[in-house]
């Protein structure tokens, strides 16, 4: 299923995407629960809930505005750096040139706020060349964790994943190096583009998917997630370590080679530029740099 929220006459709602993609039909929720996108969802089916059955009359998708499929996350979203082993080599000499750790031996783990999560088709914030000149873009898959848990092994781990959905790790490459820690410079206001909605992890398989990137319509990324260094069982094993994961929350899994850093020279983005990314079996992702 593709679960999408969405506003139709200046009422947030949460429906299904049909087959096609092409319209998509509204759940029966409360006008609180549809204020948190599709997390009432994922909380009721991991207490053993049905979805709710969709209700009334099916709506062109092109009547509605899609938001985030989860506007507000319950809490901030676990992102994952230097997960591709291409990646990893193309920031070798940049963002880790004092770094000397093996990027093979524990995943590097960092956090972007929730206030930062965006819709597909909103316009990405440029915060001016005075607070960083060096904004980059970086597409990734994201899994949806559904029934929480709390030192989850690999062997379990996809038990727990809801679905998926892309998002756009944008990035203030000067910050990030900056401070030495990089929630600062991932975290601005619209640094995360999400969408365009969840899939459910009966019709994707996270692990054997392809991840593209366009800047301007030209080909930047281009990654399968068979390439990552630590996969989705690991990541879920390795956060869950000593921390209890909730229903709704996010991971970022990270990003393939041809970021603007990794380019000779490096490339960042400026005011009118256009990101899409897509991921085969969930859809795509676009957004303008203003």
């Amino acid at each position: 299923m593709r679960l999408a929220t969405f506003v139709h006459q200046g009422q947030r709602q949460v429906g299904l995407v049909s087959a096609d993609g092409q319209t998509v039909t509204p759940f029966s929720l409360n006008t609180a629960d549809a204020q948190r996108g599709v997390l009432p969802l994922i909380e009721g089916v991991a207490a053993g809930k049905s979805l709710p059955a969709p209700t009334g009359g099916a709506l062109k998708l092109a009547d509605v505005k899609l938001e985030a499929p989860l506007p507000v996350p319950r809490r901030n979203l676990w992102c994952v750096g230097r997960n591709y082993h291409e990646h990893a080599k193309e920031l070798q000499g940049s963002v880790f040139k004092n770094n000397n750790s093996n990027p093979a031996a524990w995943p590097i783990v960092f956090t972007k706020v929730p206030e930062c999560v965006i819709a597909d088709q909103a316009d990405v914030l440029l915060p001016g060349d005075d607070i960083s000149p060096q904004i980059d873009y970086e597409a990734e898959l994201a899994v949806i964790i559904g029934t929480g848990g709390k030192n989850i092994t690999k062997a379990d781990a996809m038990k727990h994943v809801f679905g998926y959905t892309i998002v756009n790790d944008v990035t203030a490459r000067d910050v990030q190096m900056r401070h030495q820690q990089w929630d600062m410079g991932k975290s601005f206001d619209t640094f995360c583009p999400m969408g365009p909605w969840i899939v459910t992890a009966d019709e994707l398989d996270g692990q054997h998917t392809r991840v593209r990137c366009w800047v301007n319509d030209e080909p930047r990324q281009d990654g399968r997630t068979e390439d990552l260094i630590f996969d989705i069982p690991t990541l879920i094993e390795t956060i869950s370590r000593g921390i209890t994961l909730y229903p709704g929350d996010v991971i970022a899994t990270g990003t393939p080679a041809g970021v603007g850093l990794g380019l000779t020279p490096p490339t960042f983005l400026k005011t009118g530029d256009v990101v899409r990314i897509e991921i085969d079996g969930i859809g795509t992702l676009q957004n303008r740099f203003v």
